[in-house]
């Protein structure tokens, strides 16, 4: 036990009662306070931390004492509390466990008993502090929800899901292979008024029909060959809480089928049983798949796909947002420097102009496992180019260098200068063009100030490039 364990409140309104305990346990190493009243316990409750309460119910000739611990676990619901009484009777010892008693011991007291059962309390509480933390600390490092963006239309995605995050909705997560659907269920279940409750997935392509049909609803004992015991579905271990249903856009039609009749009831039974199960569940789907195509070819309900395209957040690609590349590589770096205890605290300007050109097809996804790899690889403080020329990752960087002879560079600080020029250019072009050549829309994206942007594209020669909606009021020289 620790130093906070061993803090201990006694309320008895019998002095010689009061006085033994105080002392027996004081001398079993506890920091012992007594109090007669329940006001004095309250008074002494407002200045110290007790990790336990030892309280007479009958205080003052009055059944005080379960009053007394709502009051004293309202303000600290991890209290323990081991009700005393010379007057036992059903309807005290239920009333004290209501309100949070962990034991219930009658008097004479027997202090052996006593100390067993405020230690036995005291651990509890202590597992379900512990408990609460890992809880939290999977929640950060395993259930991560953080999104990592300044893309306004992505703000806008997550402006929307906070709209709907406290709703009974269900949601559709399209997008392609690595752009955070998971991530973005997370965060609707995670920040939204489910957040405490269960978050379970499922991957829908990962598994044949029927294994599907066994892990969604469960099945009873002798079900079928190897049902060898009952198993609890995910619809049941989601009660109350989210179901995330990945790639349901691979779910075949008879799953789809009962699927659909489970959202419109809220009820299903177990394969092989006959029990029809309550639940309370609010459901995410996602898939790269075009649902509407999938429709149109016949593999996929369309009274399906309206039950949960009630609303619909399409994840853009990578490619699509490229200002949050920099700002995904800081994350992930200092993620994965933390996971592996690594001393790497940033990125190379080389490097972070040669990801930020890259398409990244793998999306997010890659971007994390690129870093991942080059985290691990580093050997020093900064990821450079170096760090890039031992991952796997850099094979197909480097081959987006148009076929450059990269044996013609003598020094790594030409291959450098070669590779920051050439990858800074195509930067520079492609925010441009997204910006329809507006240039303080194009600077504020990339960065830099106005002059900076005039300067790189006076080198690269892009100061005569030309779009179709260049602003008229951006025209001037920077």
């Amino acid at each position: 036990m620790s130093a906070n364990d061993k803090s201990i409140l006694i309320v008895d309104d019998e002095e010689g009662i009061r006085v033994a305990l105080a002392k027996f346990f004081r001398r079993e190493g506890y920091e012992a306070q007594a109090a007669s009243t329940a006001e004095e316990a309250i008074a002494l409750a407002e200045k110290s931390y007790f990790a336990a309460a030892v309280l007479d119910i009958r205080l003052g000739g009055v059944d005080r004492g379960a009053e007394l611990l709502a009051e004293l676990r309202a303000r600290d619901p991890d209290l323990c509390a081991v009700m005393v009484t010379g007057y036992g009777s059903v309807e005290s010892a239920v009333q004290a466990m209501k309100n949070g008693a962990s034991d219930y011991i009658l008097k004479p007291v027997d202090n052996a008993r006593l100390l067993e059962a405020v230690k036995r309390s005291v651990e509890i509480a202590r597992l379900r502090r512990d408990n609460a933390y890992l809880r939290r600390e999977l929640i950060a490092n395993v259930y991560s929800h953080d999104i990592v963006t300044s893309d306004p239309r992505y703000r806008s995605l997550i402006e929307l899901a906070d709209r709907v995050k406290d709703s009974e909705a269900t949601v559709l997560l399209t997008g392609e292979s690595g752009t955070g659907k998971e991530v973005m269920a997370r965060y609707i279940h995670f920040t939204g008024s489910r957040g405490d409750k269960p978050f379970v997935g499922i991957n829908c392509a990962a598994l044949s029909e029927s294994l599907l049909l066994s892990e969604l609803f469960g099945h009873e004992k002798g079900s079928f060959t190897g049902a060898v015991e009952r198993r609890i579905g995910k619809f049941e271990l989601a009660h109350r809480g989210t179901l995330f249903l990945d790639e349901i856009g691979d779910m075949s039609l008879p799953v789809q089928s009962k699927l659909l009749r489970v959202l419109e009831e809220s009820s299903f039974e177990r394969v092989g049983g006959a029990k029809r199960i309550d639940v309370d569940i609010r459901v995410i789907a996602a898939t790269n798949k075009d649902l509407g195509e999938l429709i149109r070819r016949g593999e996929f309900r369309s009274d399906l796909y309206y039950r949960i395209n009630i609303v619909n957040l399409r994840l853009p690609p990578l490619r699509e947002r490229r200002q949050d590349i920099p700002l995904l590589a800081d994350y992930f770096v200092v993620k994965y420097a933390a996971k592996y205890n690594r001393p790497v605290t940033g990125i190379s300007p080389e490097v972070m102009a040669l990801w930020s050109a890259h398409d990244w097809p793998g999306n997010v996804r890659e971007l994390q496992n690129a870093v991942n790899q080059a985290v691990l690889l580093c050997r020093g403080g900064t990821i450079d180019l170096a760090t890039l020329g031992s991952a796997p990752q850099m094979e197909a960087l480097q081959a987006r260098v148009d076929d450059d002879d990269f044996s013609s560079f003598s020094t790594l600080k030409a291959l450098r200068d070669k590779v920051t020029a050439r990858y800074e250019r195509r930067l520079i072009e492609a925010a441009l063009l997204r910006n329809g050549g507006n240039k303080s829309r194009t600077a504020e994206e990339l960065d830099v100030t106005r002059k900076t942007l005039a300067e790189k594209m006076e080198e690269y020669g892009l100061a005569g490039l030309k779009t179709s909606s260049a602003s008229r009021d951006d025209t001037d020289s920077a």
